[in-house]
């Protein structure tokens, strides 16, 4: 099986990051193909970077698709992927969406911890998005600068696992997520720490991939998710274009 980790950021060394924690956690003969975004910015924390994360999600995909079993959209907040589901065929996983679904197997309400204030406003249009408003307890933002994006799970390691310890206590938390791309591997390394469960969120998409796959469901040819009519488009990139126009069946 090869799953697609495509990480709609340009933060190589996140990319790897996730990479590694996710070939761990992946069953054996799964292999994970990283792919990082060629342009746009190093980490996704706004509306408007979600926006230009998701069209660069579906140019890449438009490349890769072919190639792989299923794709794993690796940035908490899923930029792009109600509308991959609806352009390709193949199954395509949230890292958020993932993550929050495993939570909500472990417990009631699941709690959101990250790294940076500008993710919150994001984050929460995201749980409600994906019909979990009322499964989640809170979110919780640091409100401290970091040094390296690539770094910032270590660095911030003790403040973020205080932040955990006091949410779960305060909002009344079955379930931990540690959210953002870069917080990869942190719930592996903190889990002895904080009294609930928490949910790490590449393995989570990593996992939820690997049983989409195995369920072998079929691409919808009805409903809101069938692959659109073809329709001519000017300006796009090549493998896009031509899925747009239906010219790579």
């Amino acid at each position: 099986m090869k799953l697609l980790l495509l990480n709609p950021n340009t933060s190589t060394p996140v990319t790897q990051l996730m990479t590694e924690v996710g070939q761990r956690a992946a069953a054996p003969g799964t292999e994970l193909i990283p792919c990082t975004a060629p342009r746009g910015v190093p980490y996704i924390a706004t509306r408007t970077e979600a926006q230009i994360g998701g069209a660069i999600v579906l140019e890449m995909l438009a490349e890769q698709h072919r190639k792989v079993d299923a794709a794993i959209i690796a940035a908490f907040g899923d930029p792009g992927l109600f509308a991959a589901r609806e352009t390709f065929d193949i199954p395509v996983i949230g890292l958020a969406e993932a993550a929050m679904l495993s939570a909500c197997m472990a417990g009631r309400r699941f709690a959101i911890v990250t790294f940076a204030q500008a993710l919150g406003p994001w984050y929460e249009e995201c749980v409600r998005d994906h019909g979990l408003r009322e499964r989640c307890a809170s979110i919780r933002m640091l409100d401290t600068p970091f040094q390296a994006i690539s770094d910032v799970g270590g660095e911030k390691e003790d403040v973020l696992v205080e932040l955990a310890q006091r949410t779960i206590i305060e909002d009344e938390a079955d379930v931990l997520i540690f959210a953002g791309a870069p917080l990869s591997g942190l719930a592996e390394r903190v889990a002895d720490r904080i009294p609930v469960p928490v949910v790490d969120q590449v393995v989570a998409a990593v996992k939820q991939a690997e049983a989409v796959v195995a369920l072998r469901l079929r691409k919808a040819t009805a409903g809101t998710f069938r692959r659109p009519a073809a329709k001519p488009t000017i300006g796009l990139a090549d493998a896009l274009a031509a899925r747009l126009e239906r010219r790579d069946s």
